[in-house]
């Protein structure tokens, strides 16, 4: 009988590792998905200005739609989750993406268009809090590593798009097959899914240290992720007509930059593992924001140079790779993480992800593409000052470094 038990018991622990392993790989299937989708919009927007007989101003709209889906996303999907098994909603959720995907590059109308966009932002948002929320679920306290992963795999998505859009364009001069290609892709993870079980939300209490949560060090992370998420979307999405406006190259070339920015930014996410490892966030966070600086720095200096785009391009994605995560985790020392907080976090990062591309868009339209770069160095240098005013205020709160 003890024998029984005990092969019972071994098997039981089996299905389980089983399950854990088959359901952290969905998760990072679907960062692979949203990372595709959200670096496939910039390399494109010039054929849906064209599609949709709108100018490169008024398709910058674009950005704003699918970042106020994200938001309503942001504010819906933890309720879902915890309201609903989780695999099932991110299915329907994958299969939204995909009829969206589909009907983009038919779409000859732009106010329809930014509905398909609104729509996409929604269900991609909505997967982004299920993958967080559900990883968190099975693995518990030993989440981290596996957090790290999963934004990792989102780069290495938003690598390969700029690729498969080249490649389409190339082959068939149509956007359509892009984006169809993007919807195949989407299906395999859906095939992957399917069959996995949802995990059951943890149990386990939490032992939350008491931290402070005043307004101002909240307000000071919410306007930090403002003025940066803004920045980060802006330029993976208009360096492409950035490059192409400057004259400094051709649409398979910009492609290949875009792709270019996400695999520097995707390598940079990978080393920033072992750093914060060993390094204060502060610290790092200080060289992350020095490094974009410096990367915008040789871009505005050498407007003519091809070659300076390039260096500019790859060290503004490896200095800001780890910016986000580096500022989630110095809050997380200090406050008391929790949903609403969290939700504040997000709220800020998606406002500036629908104002600050819009702003950029109209300057390419209206303005010297040069301009571009000289907003997102300000934009730059604001965050720099917001970050160096809450490192004091966190210093003169705990009287030690960040």
């Amino acid at each position: 009988m003890d024998i029984t038990k005990a092969t019972l018991l071994l098997n039981r622990i089996a299905t389980q590792r089983r399950s854990k392993v088959l359901q952290t790989i969905s998760y990072y299937g679907i960062f692979v998905i949203e990372g595709l989708v959200l670096a496939s919009l910039g390399p494109t927007l010039d054929n849906l200005a064209q599609q949709t007989s709108s100018t490169t101003g008024q398709v910058g709209i674009l950005f704003t739609m699918r970042s106020i889906g994200g938001l309503l996303g942001a504010l819906i999907g933890g309720q879902l989750y915890d309201k609903n098994p989780g695999h099932p909603l991110m299915l329907t959720m994958l299969a939204i993406t995909i009829a969206a995907l589909f009907f983009i590059p038919l779409t000859p109308v732009l106010w329809l268009l930014c509905l398909l966009m609104l729509i996409l932002g929604f269900a991609q948002n909505t997967l982004d809090v299920g993958s967080n929320t559900l990883l968190a679920w099975i693995h518990g306290e030993r989440v981290a590593p596996y957090l790290n992963g999963l934004h990792f795999f989102f780069g290495v998505g938003a690598l390969i798009a700029p690729i498969i859009v080249a490649q389409a364009l190339k082959m068939t001069g149509e956007i359509r097959w892009a984006y169809w290609i993007l919807g195949m892709a989407v299906l395999l993870v859906i095939a992957w899914l399917k069959p996995v079980p949802s995990p059951i939300k943890s149990a386990l209490g939490q032992d939350i240290e008491t931290k402070p949560t005043n307004k101002p060090l909240v307000n000071l992370f919410t306007l930090f992720f403002f003025i940066y998420v803004g920045a980060e979307i802006c330029f993976g999405g208009w360096i492409y007509n950035y490059a192409q406006s400057m004259g400094l190259a051709n649409t398979t070339t910009a492609a290949y930059l875009t792709s270019g920015f996400f695999g520097a930014f995707t390598l940079g996410r990978l080393l920033s593992i072992p750093i914060a490892a060993r390094f204060k966030p502060g610290r790092v966070l200080s060289y992350n924001l020095a490094g974009s600086l410096l990367s915008l720095g040789i871009i505005i200096l050498g407007p003519a140079s091809s070659t300076l785009l390039w260096i500019g391009t790859l060290g503004l994605g490896l200095s800001m790779a780890s910016i986000f995560p580096g500022v989630y985790s110095m809050a997380e020392r200090h406050i008391a993480i929790t949903g609403k907080i969290t939700g504040v976090f997000f709220i800020g990062g998606n406002l500036g992800a629908m104002s600050i591309p819009w702003i950029v868009g109209q300057l390419l339209e209206n303005a010297n593409p040069q301009a571009m770069m000289t907003f997102l160095m300000g934009n730059v240098a604001v965050a720099a000052i917001v970050f160096i005013i809450l490192n004091r205020y966190l210093q003169n709160m705990s009287k030690q470094p960040i």
